[in-house]
């Protein structure tokens, strides 16, 4: 995403008001946001409502002079960078500003051209400064290989989708059901856009309280709630010029849905207990399992955020529609030195996998972790995966499609587990909340539990 001055948001600080009038003329018309002050009393109030990137001050001015003001600035946003307007005769005043954390100074009478040179230097200075900031809060967070495995002619259309979106800064919507690998594309995308070396940054909404999503998205004051002890920028600054990657899309609660929506528009957004606007550019990825369109149909989605956010749409195909897929997957999981036999190769590629690629994943974990040697058994399997094998065989030549299969499969998992949804959700490698919407799918009644807890 190339800078523009229209990202800018500049502020003026001089009380001749001849130079305020013509600077304010002159940057306006070269597209930068600007704001102006007559005195460092405004300037810092203007500063507290609105996020600004660059500050021009003039040193001498009545009141609070332009080196308090610049501490004052600082204070406030260790990333603006701060240029001193001085007279011929006080450069000494320049230098001591320089060591109080001003980017440049300029004598006056300064040219409109020398400056608005000057400025763009310094809001490179800033955007590199917090780039450098998000790095290091990203180095945190877990980094994922983003290679995508796959030779079956949906995943080859998914592969073409991601070179095709990655060279956009577009809005994606990625739709699949649970497993099927929605962070592995969007990290895919980020490494393969023109700002791969920009910060990604993951969210799961599903994983998360409303009011805890807020604050982790927008960020928060100091003081905006109990536990908020100190200020904490939101991960929609962390992203700035980057990606910002919010998983489990549909279950973002109504008001965070007008929040997003605005910050979509025009990159405008509010800490929680701020008055101050911020702006970021950020490339959004969002990945969900519902249906999206129904959800909008019934009211429980904003029709103007959903259409904001469904540009380019990648739908990522289950495992189960993924014709010779599983085998390449066993190989990439399993590593150097593992073998499985011809029985369990033919288990693994028949069962129906409704938690998809995460409970391939986890099965193979399970094998390699009870395998006796280097070679992993058919025993070593989950006793769904096998149960799941000993039901196809009770109707041999019966015909039965796909959906079916994964139907029945889910139902008897779950009256092995006598009703417990937890217990199920875990054997069948899927979060509680898509169990609830397979049930509700499947329209499957509940066994009858013989404790109270089972029902849980």
């Amino acid at each position: 995403m190339e800078t523009s001055r229209s990202d800018i948001d500049l502020l003026i600080v001089d009380d001749e008001l001849d130079f305020r009038e013509a600077a304010y003329g002159y940057f306006s018309r070269r597209g930068y946001r600007v704001h102006e002050a007559e005195n460092g009393e405004k300037g810092l109030e203007l500063a507290g409502r609105q996020s600004l990137a660059v500050a021009v001050v003039d040193i001498h001015m009545p009141g609070m002079d332009g080196i308090e003001l610049l501490k004052r600035l600082k204070a406030e946003d260790p990333t603006i960078e701060v240029i001193m307007l001085t007279g011929g005769g006080t450069i000494e005043n320049a230098v001591e500003s320089m060591k109080q954390g001003a980017f440049d100074y300029l004598t006056k009478p300064a040219k409109m051209a020398e400056l608005d040179v000057l400025i763009q230097r310094a809001y490179e200075s800033r955007q590199l400064k917090r780039e450098n900031q998000s790095l290091r809060t990203l180095m945190k967070r877990h980094q994922s290989a983003t290679r995508m495995i796959g030779e079956s002619p949906k995943m080859k259309e998914v592969l073409r989708l991601i070179d095709r979106t990655a060279a956009t800064d577009k809005p994606v919507l990625i739709e699949g059901e649970s497993g099927t690998g929605k962070e592995l594309v969007a990290r895919a995308i980020h490494e393969a856009s023109p700002f791969a070396d920009k910060p990604l940054v993951v969210i799961n909404c599903a994983a998360l309280p409303e009011p805890l999503l807020e604050s982790e998205l927008f960020g928060h004051e100091k003081g905006a709630f109990t536990g908020a002890v100190a200020t904490k920028p939101g991960l929609f600054e962390v992203a700035d010029g980057g990606t910002l990657f919010i998983d489990e899309f549909g279950e973002l609660a109504g008001p965070l849905q007008a929040k997003l929506l605005r910050v979509l528009e025009d990159g405008s957004l509010r800490r929680v207990g701020s008055v101050k606007e911020r702006r970021v550019k950020v490339r959004l990825i969002a990945a969900t399992n519902r249906d999206m369109e129904k959800e909008v149909r019934e009211g429980r989605f904003r029709e103007d955020l959903y259409y904001r956010i469904n540009v380019l749409t990648i739908k990522l195909p289950p495992l189960r529609e993924r014709p010779g897929d599983v085998s390449l997957l066993v190989r990439h999981f399993l590593g150097e030195g593992w073998e499985i036999g011809p029985e369990v190769t033919e288990v693994l590629e028949s069962y129906s996998w409704p938690g998809n690629i995460r409970q391939l994943h986890n099965a193979l974990e399970r094998g390699k972790i009870l395998a006796e040697g280097s070679a992993i058994e058919l025993k070593n399997l989950p006793p769904e995966v096998i149960d799941g094998r000993a039901q196809r065989q009770r109707t041999p030549g019966e015909p039965i499609d796909l959906e079916t299969l994964n139907r029945l499969h889910v139902i008897e998992v779950y009256r092995k587990h006598r009703g417990n949804k937890a217990q199920t959700a875990r054997a069948l490698g899927i979060g509680r909340r898509s169990l609830y919407r397979l049930i509700e799918k499947y329209d499957i009644p509940d066994p009858e539990p013989t404790t109270a807890s089972e029902a849980t």
